[in-house]
């Protein structure tokens, strides 16, 4: 009588076996599947597909119950239990079967982990201490502000002096008007460079040098001592604009492919231009205030002071205002290029206000004041001839500035949204990419930026031109002070807007360099790498 139980209790024992092994496995799936999901709030897979080893997935299979031992599991690992028969069970001849060794049926190797899925979910907040020293500055500022602007609505409102009174009727409004007029623009240039890139970059590089002289012109034309001097300076931009116009068209063909190839994947997401509104949005009410508070400082004791540290504070504002939008479309474009996915845009944008803030602010106050003096080391470097004595340092100066623009760079911004890096460390990796590519030269040699940086130009100078006008008809006294100050707020307004193309573009090339193979890029970059390899064997 044992002797016929004992088949049938080692029968219940595979069963148990192979019950215990399918349990493993499914424990190991889902622990794979969690860590292959993105936690991306509201993101959608754009290949909803699943791959196994034989190109089939029976889903039908799964509403086998957990202790059948022929339930087909996936990932390409199938266990098939031996069939078993009944009349083995009675059969006083029949051997009972061995017991089953430990590992009878072979495991195929583990699924590649995938480094991003960890990566490209930071919760770490970057660059603490560049926040920290941002929320102080913005709460003094604030506190500055609000002491001014109320000591200006009260000069405004008594109208107490004759002075008062004038920049109440010939200050104040057209300052406002020309912040709406800066935030038209600023919508128009981002519209156009989408909808009409090859056109739009001739038309910026020449139409950036018209109005800028003619801004020149009109100021000079007013003929008073500030009108003269301020003009003198937009006409000798517009002389320096002009040359390079005629240096840089040979470029601007290239940088026609890569706004249009760096653009094409923004129409799939249509909420992605949402957090510009709202950048725009906060700099004009911002922009508003610290109008009325430069009027209250000049009731206040040292008006040029303050009036210089108001500038500089709203410089850095708005420049931190472009940057988490550059941030927001930066993190949506790249898991685009890296993962396939269309990730939420409000979620990118809530980590661009929250995680990666500090980051934005340490880029905004360092990468403008890098580039500048890059560019005046660049410069010397081409204007070095026979005399030693002026440009003995143009190559150290240009290695210093180099090595600077390495560990603090503008495509920071692409990392720092993907994975969530320092600004410092993000500039070095970017850069250490660039290198291993070999595309230094043509990250180098690029005009995007500049597009950008002339479209907010272009707006500067339009506004400076209708306020220009305007003041000279109904009152001259403020004339090279509104210039000067619509020009500045027209130039901020448009670089927020045009955040948008360029962090497609820094996307474009920081995606490409750390996979050239991706389906999504063409041979655009190679081709001009091959370029310019023919050209410098030449």
């Amino acid at each position: 009588m044992f002797a016929q139980e004992e088949p049938v209790l080692l029968g219940r024992r595979d069963e148990q076996h192979i019950e215990m092994e399918e349990e493993e496995e499914e424990e190991e799936e889902e622990e794979e599947e969690e860590e292959m999901k993105d936690l991306e709030k509201g993101e959608k897979e754009r290949n909803v597909y699943r791959e196994t080893g034989t190109g089939i997935h029976i889903f039908g299979m799964q509403r086998l119950s957990d202790t059948n031992p022929l339930r087909i599991l996936q990932d390409s690992r199938i266990k098939v239990a031996s069939p078993f028969h009944p009349q083995a069970q009675f059969s006083p001849h029949r051997q009972p079967p061995p017991p089953p060794p430990e590992m009878a049926v072979p495991f195929s190797d583990p699924a590649p982990q995938h480094p991003l899925a960890a990566t490209l979910n930071s919760r770490c907040y970057t660059d603490k201490f560049s926040l920290f020293l941002f929320m102080a500055h913005l709460v003094s500022v604030v506190g500055l502000g609000s002491f001014l602007v109320f000591k200006g609505i009260q000069a405004l409102v008594q109208q107490g002096s004759r002075r008062d009174q004038l920049l109440l009727r010939y200050f104040l409004p057209q300052v406002e008007v020309s912040s709406i007029l800066s935030v038209t623009l600023a919508f128009i240039w981002q519209k156009a460079v989408r909808l009409w890139p090859k056109f739009m970059v001739h038309f910026i590089i020449w139409n950036s040098f018209i109005l800028t002289l003619a801004a020149g012109i009109l100021l000079i034309c007013l003929e008073s001592h500030a009108t003269d001097a301020l003009g003198s300076l937009f006409i000798a931009f517009a002389i320096g604009d002009g040359l390079y116009a005629c240096w840089v068209t040979q470029r601007a063909r290239f940088c026609s492919k890569i706004f249009i190839k760096s653009l094409e994947p923004v129409p799939k997401f249509r909420d992605l231009n949402h957090p510009i509104y709202c950048m725009l949005g906060a700099g004009f009410l911002w922009t508003s205030l610290w109008i009325i508070a430069v009027i209250g400082s000049l009731n206040f004791y040292f008006p040029p002071l303050i009036i210089t540290a108001l500038v500089l504070s709203l410089a850095w504002i708005v420049e931190v205002l472009r940057n988490v939008a550059n941030v927001t479309a930066s993190r949506v474009m790249s898991l685009f290029y890296l993962r396939g996915i269309q990730s939420s845009t409000s979620y990118s944008f809530q980590r661009a206000i929250t995680r990666n803030l500090g980051s934005a602010c340490l880029g905004s106050l360092l990468v403008p004041s890098i580039e500048a003096l890059r560019i005046v080391a660049r410069g010397l470097n081409l204007l070095e001839g026979e005399d030693e004595f002026m440009f003995c340092c143009a190559h150290c100066c240009l290695n210093t500035m180099e090595a600077i623009f390495s560990r603090g760079n503008g495509w920071a911004y692409v990392q720092i949204a993907a994975y969530g890096k320092g600004f410092v460390k993000a500039s070095e990796d970017i850069w250490s990419l660039f290198q291993k590519r070999e595309i230094v030269e043509i990250v180098n040699t690029d005009v995007t930026s500049t597009i950008c940086f002339l479209s907010g130009i272009c707006s500067g100078s339009i506004c400076a031109i209708v306020v220009t006008a305007w003041s000279a008809t109904v009152y001259r006294g403020y004339t090279a002070s509104l210039a000067a100050l619509a020009a500045f707020i027209g130039y901020l307004m448009t670089r927020i807007s045009m955040a948008l193309p360029q962090a497609c573009v820094g996307c474009y090339y920081v995606c490409y360099a750390e996979n050239p193979e991706n389906r999504l890029f063409d041979r655009t970059i190679k081709d001009r790498l091959e370029f310019l390899k023919a050209g410098s064997r030449r």
